[in-house]
């Protein structure tokens, strides 16, 4: 993407992002669109977002994909990788090669999951609000591709969006109310990965395909994915009315 056309689409995204920031808007779809948005405007394969909970240990909130999804949740369940570190000390990893001894030490075992998935290189950025780090924005390279300077000030601001997005530009002195909203977004997510392995199953496709069919239905009929995913766990939407990958 050349330099203009990237200046151009960056300012749509931005618009786009504020036009989502109404009363009562859709979270967990607004990470999703950010996390795509990013592998679109950094030129990056993948990325992740990861949010702290109430108790102050990470959860994955959105990815661009299952595949980078999953290697998030290895992260998350070893407890270690650049996105853990960036969290843990406020402080962005970049340009990090997986295949460096030196540049992994403390997380070989994600690094080596990492490298089988596919990726070479990885990066993370904090969600911060001030000195108050909520997150991390991870980014993965299939290529062995490094970020400008330019590409990680991009990075942060499209990190720092998602941040305004989660807190909804609460301020630090209503730490509670930001507690609540924060947790609420992760059970949401929990609601949202249970419903992309029911239709997976059920109509025999990918997780991907599958969420991609459920979003496209809920932004269609102006649904909340969450409110939408609890009534197809629940059993009380029939998901007969969602138009099948590919139909």
């Amino acid at each position: 993407m050349s330099v203009m056309a990237r200046e151009q689409r960056l300012t749509e995204v931005f618009v786009e992002v504020a036009d989502s920031l109404i009363d009562d808007f859709d979270v967990i779809d607004l990470l999703q669109v950010l996390s795509a948005r990013c592998v679109e405007l950094l030129d990056v394969s993948a990325a992740g977002i990861m949010l702290a909970d109430q108790h102050g240990d990470l959860q994955m909130i959105a990815a661009s994909d299952e595949r980078a999804r999953l290697l998030e949740l290895f992260a998350l369940q070893h407890d270690q990788g650049p996105c853990v570190a960036c969290y843990r000390s406020g402080q962005p990893r970049t340009n990090i090669q997986l295949a460096a001894a030196e540049a992994t030490l403390g997380w070989t075992v994600f690094a080596q999951r990492a490298l089988d998935s596919g990726y070479v290189i990885t990066h993370a950025l904090p969600l911060r609000l001030r000195d108050r780090v909520v997150g991390a924005l991870n980014l993965f390279h299939s290529e062995p591709r490094l970020l400008t300077p330019e590409d990680v000030r991009l990075g942060q601001a499209l990190a720092d969006v998602a941040t305004i997005a989660l807190l909804q530009q609460r301020t630090l002195e209503q730490s509670y109310m930001e507690r609540g909203q924060l947790q609420a977004a992760l059970n949401s997510r929990i609601v949202i990965e249970q419903v992309k392995g029911i239709l997976a199953e059920r109509w025999g496709v990918s997780v991907d395909e599958a969420f991609g069919a459920f979003r496209a239905y809920a932004r269609a009929k102006q649904l909340r994915l969450s409110d939408l995913g609890r009534e197809v766990v629940e059993g009380t939407f029939d998901t007969a009315r969602l138009p099948r990958p590919g139909a």
